[in-house]
Protein backbone atom coordinates (compact mmCIF):
# COMPACT_ATOMS: atom_id res chain seq x y z
CA UNK A 1 0.00 0.00 0.00
CA UNK A 2 1.36 3.43 -0.93
CA UNK A 3 1.93 5.97 1.85
CA UNK A 4 1.32 9.59 0.92
CA UNK A 5 2.30 12.61 2.97
CA UNK A 6 -0.32 15.28 2.25
CA UNK A 7 2.07 18.16 2.67
CA UNK A 8 4.57 20.33 0.83
CA UNK A 9 6.54 20.93 4.04
CA UNK A 10 10.20 19.96 3.79
CA UNK A 11 10.24 19.63 7.60
CA UNK A 12 7.49 17.01 7.60
CA UNK A 13 9.15 15.19 4.72
CA UNK A 14 12.47 15.08 6.61
CA UNK A 15 10.71 13.78 9.72
CA UNK A 16 8.78 11.06 7.87
CA UNK A 17 12.04 9.95 6.25
CA UNK A 18 13.19 8.94 9.75
CA UNK A 19 10.72 6.03 9.65
CA UNK A 20 12.58 4.65 6.59
CA UNK A 21 9.51 3.79 4.56
CA UNK A 22 8.84 4.77 0.95
CA UNK A 23 6.27 7.53 0.53
CA UNK A 24 5.06 10.15 -1.90
CA UNK A 25 4.36 13.80 -1.08
CA UNK A 26 1.39 15.67 -2.51
CA UNK A 27 0.17 19.12 -1.59
CA UNK A 28 -3.54 19.12 -0.68
CA UNK A 29 -4.23 22.79 -1.56
CA UNK A 30 -6.90 23.55 1.03
CA UNK A 31 -8.07 26.81 2.59
CA UNK A 32 -6.21 27.03 5.89
CA UNK A 33 -8.12 30.02 7.24
CA UNK A 34 -9.44 29.62 10.79
CA UNK A 35 -13.20 29.45 11.24
CA UNK A 36 -14.94 32.10 13.34
CA UNK A 37 -14.08 31.60 17.03
CA UNK A 38 -12.06 28.44 16.25
CA UNK A 39 -9.59 27.50 18.94
CA UNK A 40 -5.97 26.79 17.87
CA UNK A 41 -6.20 23.14 18.99
CA UNK A 42 -9.34 22.63 16.90
CA UNK A 43 -7.83 24.42 13.89
CA UNK A 44 -4.74 22.18 13.91
CA UNK A 45 -6.79 18.98 14.00
CA UNK A 46 -9.38 20.13 11.45
CA UNK A 47 -6.71 21.11 8.93
CA UNK A 48 -4.76 17.87 9.42
CA UNK A 49 -7.94 15.87 8.78
CA UNK A 50 -8.90 17.98 5.75
CA UNK A 51 -5.44 17.60 4.21
CA UNK A 52 -5.48 13.83 4.64
CA UNK A 53 -9.06 13.44 3.36
CA UNK A 54 -8.53 15.57 0.24
CA UNK A 55 -5.61 13.41 -0.89
CA UNK A 56 -7.23 10.15 0.31
CA UNK A 57 -10.27 10.85 -1.88
CA UNK A 58 -7.97 11.14 -4.90
CA UNK A 59 -5.90 8.07 -3.93
CA UNK A 60 -8.29 5.70 -2.10
CA UNK A 61 -5.85 2.76 -2.24
CA UNK A 62 -3.25 4.68 -0.22
CA UNK A 63 -2.59 5.49 3.42
CA UNK A 64 -2.51 9.27 3.69
CA UNK A 65 -0.90 11.36 6.41
CA UNK A 66 -2.08 14.92 7.04
CA UNK A 67 -0.60 17.31 9.56
CA UNK A 68 -0.91 20.93 10.51
CA UNK A 69 0.46 23.13 13.24
CA UNK A 70 -0.50 26.38 14.87
CA UNK A 71 0.36 28.00 18.13
CA UNK A 72 -1.48 29.80 20.89
CA UNK A 73 0.02 32.82 22.59
CA UNK A 74 -2.31 34.21 25.24
CA UNK A 75 -5.37 33.17 23.24
CA UNK A 76 -4.10 34.45 19.88
CA UNK A 77 -3.57 32.01 17.00
CA UNK A 78 0.04 32.18 15.81
CA UNK A 79 0.83 30.76 12.37
CA UNK A 80 3.74 31.08 9.95
CA UNK A 81 4.95 34.69 9.87
CA UNK A 82 5.66 34.76 6.13
CA UNK A 83 8.12 37.64 6.36
CA UNK A 84 10.67 39.40 8.56
CA UNK A 85 8.34 42.06 9.92
CA UNK A 86 5.75 39.54 11.12
CA UNK A 87 8.47 37.30 12.59
CA UNK A 88 9.80 40.25 14.63
CA UNK A 89 6.30 40.89 15.98
CA UNK A 90 5.78 37.21 16.86
CA UNK A 91 9.09 36.93 18.71
CA UNK A 92 8.50 40.20 20.58
CA UNK A 93 5.15 38.82 21.77
CA UNK A 94 6.76 35.48 22.68
CA UNK A 95 9.56 37.12 24.66
CA UNK A 96 9.39 35.97 28.29
CA UNK A 97 6.13 34.10 27.65
CA UNK A 98 4.88 30.56 27.12
CA UNK A 99 3.59 29.61 23.69
CA UNK A 100 1.61 26.41 23.19
CA UNK A 101 2.06 24.65 19.85
CA UNK A 102 -0.65 22.31 18.60
CA UNK A 103 0.36 19.77 15.98
CA UNK A 104 -2.59 18.05 14.38
CA UNK A 105 -2.16 14.64 12.81
CA UNK A 106 -4.53 12.53 10.71
CA UNK A 107 -3.92 9.20 9.01
CA UNK A 108 -6.60 7.99 6.60
CA UNK A 109 -7.03 4.74 4.67
CA UNK A 110 -10.20 4.89 2.58
CA UNK A 111 -9.76 1.31 1.34
CA UNK A 112 -9.66 0.00 4.92
CA UNK A 113 -12.26 2.45 6.26
CA UNK A 114 -9.73 3.67 8.83
CA UNK A 115 -9.20 7.20 10.06
CA UNK A 116 -7.17 8.31 13.05
CA UNK A 117 -6.48 11.81 14.34
CA UNK A 118 -5.03 13.57 17.33
CA UNK A 119 -3.38 16.77 18.45
CA UNK A 120 -0.02 16.75 20.22
CA UNK A 121 0.58 19.74 22.50
CA UNK A 122 4.02 21.25 23.02
CA UNK A 123 4.64 24.02 25.54
CA UNK A 124 7.57 26.34 24.86
CA UNK A 125 8.79 28.94 27.37
CA UNK A 126 10.73 31.72 25.65
CA UNK A 127 13.57 33.64 27.22
CA UNK A 128 13.30 37.41 27.42
CA UNK A 129 14.45 38.39 23.94
CA UNK A 130 16.11 41.71 23.19
CA UNK A 131 15.58 43.40 19.82
CA UNK A 132 19.22 42.63 19.00
CA UNK A 133 18.78 38.91 19.69
CA UNK A 134 15.58 38.81 17.63
CA UNK A 135 17.22 40.57 14.67
CA UNK A 136 20.38 38.44 14.85
CA UNK A 137 18.35 35.26 15.03
CA UNK A 138 16.02 36.18 12.16
CA UNK A 139 18.90 37.29 9.94
CA UNK A 140 20.73 34.00 10.50
CA UNK A 141 17.78 31.57 10.46
CA UNK A 142 15.00 33.27 8.44
CA UNK A 143 12.26 31.02 9.91
CA UNK A 144 9.45 32.68 8.00
CA UNK A 145 7.83 29.35 7.14
CA UNK A 146 7.65 28.15 10.77
CA UNK A 147 4.72 28.74 13.12
CA UNK A 148 5.90 31.04 15.90
CA UNK A 149 9.02 32.13 13.96
CA UNK A 150 11.35 29.62 15.55
CA UNK A 151 13.22 26.58 14.25
CA UNK A 152 13.70 24.68 17.46
CA UNK A 153 15.64 21.95 15.64
CA UNK A 154 18.25 24.54 14.74
CA UNK A 155 19.41 27.90 16.12
CA UNK A 156 15.94 28.61 17.54
CA UNK A 157 16.83 26.41 20.50
CA UNK A 158 18.80 29.33 22.01
CA UNK A 159 15.60 31.39 22.26
CA UNK A 160 13.89 29.12 24.79
CA UNK A 161 14.14 28.25 28.48
CA UNK A 162 12.31 24.92 28.21
CA UNK A 163 10.11 22.68 26.08
CA UNK A 164 7.49 20.21 27.35
CA UNK A 165 5.91 17.61 25.07
CA UNK A 166 5.08 13.92 24.84
CA UNK A 167 6.76 13.82 21.41
CA UNK A 168 9.86 15.90 20.56
CA UNK A 169 9.14 15.70 16.83
CA UNK A 170 5.72 17.34 17.19
CA UNK A 171 7.23 20.79 17.54
CA UNK A 172 9.09 20.36 14.25
CA UNK A 173 5.81 19.56 12.50
CA UNK A 174 4.99 15.84 12.52
CA UNK A 175 4.50 13.82 15.73
CA UNK A 176 6.31 10.63 14.78
CA UNK A 177 5.24 8.59 17.82
CA UNK A 178 1.55 8.82 16.86
CA UNK A 179 2.37 8.70 13.14
CA UNK A 180 4.17 5.38 13.58
CA UNK A 181 1.29 4.03 15.69
CA UNK A 182 -1.36 5.04 13.16
CA UNK A 183 0.63 3.70 10.19
CA UNK A 184 1.04 0.37 11.98
CA UNK A 185 -2.72 0.24 12.59
CA UNK A 186 -3.18 0.71 8.84
CA UNK A 187 -0.92 -2.28 8.14
CA UNK A 188 2.25 -0.38 7.23
CA UNK A 189 5.18 -2.44 8.48
CA UNK A 190 7.82 -0.23 10.08
CA UNK A 191 10.16 -2.89 11.54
Amino acid sequence: MTVILASSSMYRKELLNRLRIPFLTLSPHIDESPLANERPIDLAERLAIEKARVIAEQYPDSVVIGSDQCADLAGEIINKPGNHENAVLQLKKASGNKMVFYTGLAVVSVQQSLAFSCVVETQVKYKVLSEEIIENYLNKEQPYDCAGSGKIESLGIVLVDWIKSDDPTALIGLPLIKTADYLSRCGIKLL
